[in-house]
């Protein structure tokens, strides 16, 4: 009888042995066997630190007013911004509801400015307001014209509010020609003739 071969003697485990370098082993049975693949940990990028977010409110700790856009760090905006709906982020959606409002706050600005163009028209053509004063000597009236006796005027002969804020009354002591001015926009500003006269 032949003497069993030397790799015979060699116990089966040897066949699972680390040191082995074959990426295929023997099963005790001969089925032959595959390593289960090494495990690869990759890292993950790095996280964002920022964030784009458009503010909500005026916010002191970062200088940025309602409506401004800015980048803010992550934390911030998460734990204080975004739970006291101070601020929101900076989307595509976001960004295009903008836009929408802007355009909407434009013509808004420009139908006011168009309204108040039109109105000072209306001053400046209806001719000279005709305000009567209790005479005194010579040309002298007693008292003074002010702005509240210009807004009640305007308010009896055209039947339109305007607020006595906005009129700038000359100083009036006697009578004759003035020029009065109502501040009707920041851009527009009507003159409005008063014809001051003794009674």
């Amino acid at each position: 009888m032949a003497s069993p071969s030397c790799a015979s003697t060699l116990p089966w485990t040897a066949a699972f042995s680390p040191s082995s370098s074959s990426a295929s082993t023997v099963s005790p049975r001969g089925l032959q066997t595959r390593r289960a693949p090494s495990l690869v940990i990759v890292a993950q990028g790095k996280v964002k630190k920022y964030r784009q977010v458009i503010l909500m409110d005026d916010i002191e700790e970062v200088g940025g007013k309602k409506g401004d856009t800015m980048k803010v760090r992550a934390g911030f905006y998460r734990n204080f911004l975004l739970p006291k709906g101070k601020a929101t982020l900076l989307t595509p959606d976001v960004l295009k509801e903008m836009e929408l409002e802007q355009v909407r706050i434009e013509a808004e600005k420009k139908r006011v400015k168009e309204e108040a163009q039109q109105l000072a028209r209306v001053f400046e053509t209806i001719g000279a307001f005709k305000v009567p004063r209790k005479g005194g000597k010579g040309k002298q009236i007693f008292g003074s014209v002010t702005s509240q006796d210009l807004v009640e005027i305007i308010k009896s002969q055209l039947n339109r509010d305007v607020d006595k804020r906005l009129v700038e009354v000359p100083e009036i002591r006697e009578v004759g020609e003035y020029v009065a001015e109502i501040k009707l926009h920041p851009d527009v500003t009507a003159k409005v003739r008063l014809t001051v006269y003794a009674k």
